[in-house]
């Protein structure tokens, strides 16, 4: 388990970090969102003890992180992808990570295979891509078999058979039992791997909830409607305060009115209605709905649909 309290940090002038809390548990992947600046890798920094938090604390498992015996065994974090020294092998970049924690070097063999570099263990890191890079910098954090996994962007610079192992890595861990907490901005991949999110923003606490609850609760309801009598269909519903969008002739995107509405409307005008499908909004639009006033970069505003505030989707855990 990864428990933040109370966390803050000061760069200079800037606040990067403004007293978050938050619990990742185990049994579940946790995604970290936020916008370019938020906080993100700050608030990974101070869970990992790389950086002193001006207030709160952060534990792993119960302790700070400087507090554990073997932290090896206890965490496993990748930050960067080429953290490896550039003129050591592969193999012995992990073999030198092992011995510092008594580890052997078959657990070495064994994630150097899980992290397909069987085939380039014996190069030198200095010469891999960023793909490559980020396989050894995950191989390295599953070197201690560790509870906790911390990695920021780890699908950065991966072929899509790359993200894809990633992806269901990190899904066979968190069913082992084990907290997977990771930041990405690729909403696409988030919201096929994340069970969980924490959304942040100028260093606050924006959400906290499951990730299907926070795209419901930062999207309106969308229905695509098919009929012959479109334009029909589209005064009724928007006299009941929808918004329509047509797709040519017969397709409509009816915005702020339920489906089981849309029907009774239509049967009461007796139109013949051929489909009525719910349309759920992607983790990217509810992300941007959320985050539109918390952007270090452009329009600070308010978002134009109304964006939810922090107090109704964030979950308070002891």
């Amino acid at each position: 388990m990864i428990e933040a309290r109370n966390l803050s940090k000061r760069y200079g002038g800037k606040l990067a970090v403004d007293h978050l809390s938050f619990t990742v548990t185990p049994g579940k992947v946790t995604g970290f969102l936020g916008p370019n600046g938020a906080g993100k890798s700050t608030t990974m920094r101070l869970l990992l003890g790389l950086d002193r938090p001006d207030t709160g604390h952060a534990s792993i498992g119960g302790r700070p992180y400087r507090d554990l015996a073997d932290p090896l065994r206890t965490v496993g974090a990748l930050l960067e992808a080429k953290a490896a020294h550039s003129g050591r092998t592969a193999r012995n970049h992990l073999l030198c990570l092992a011995q510092t924690q008594g580890l052997l070097p078959d657990r070495v063999d064994q994630v150097i295979s899980m992290a397909g570099l069987s085939a380039v263990a014996r190069r030198r890191a200095g010469g891999f891509s960023l793909g490559m890079g980020r396989r050894l910098g995950i191989a390295a954090a599953l070197l201690g078999d560790p509870g906790v996994l911390i990695l920021d962007e780890p699908v950065n610079g991966l072929d899509p058979e790359g993200v894809l192992w990633i992806r269901n890595l990190m899904k066979r861990l968190a069913a082992d039992g084990r907290a997977v907490f990771v930041s990405s901005h690729l909403m696409n991949e988030m919201a096929v791997t994340a069970d969980h999110l924490i959304v942040i923003g100028q260093g606050r606490l924006l959400a906290d909830c499951p990730t299907a609850e926070f795209i419901d609760c930062n999207s309106k309801p969308q229905v695509l409607v098919k009929t012959s009598k479109a334009a029909q269909l589209t005064q009724l519903v928007t006299s009941e305060g929808a918004q329509v969008s047509r797709n040519g002739t017969d397709v409509l995107t009816v915005t702020g009115v339920p489906a089981p509405r849309i029907a009774e409307l239509a049967a009461a005008a007796r139109i013949v209605v051929y489909e009525l499908t719910p349309q759920r909004a992607s983790l990217e639009e509810a992300f941007l709905e959320m985050t539109a006033g918390s952007l270090e970069f452009g329009d600070h505003g308010s978002s134009a649909h109304g964006g939810a505030t922090t107090s109704q989707y964030s979950r308070s855990k002891s």
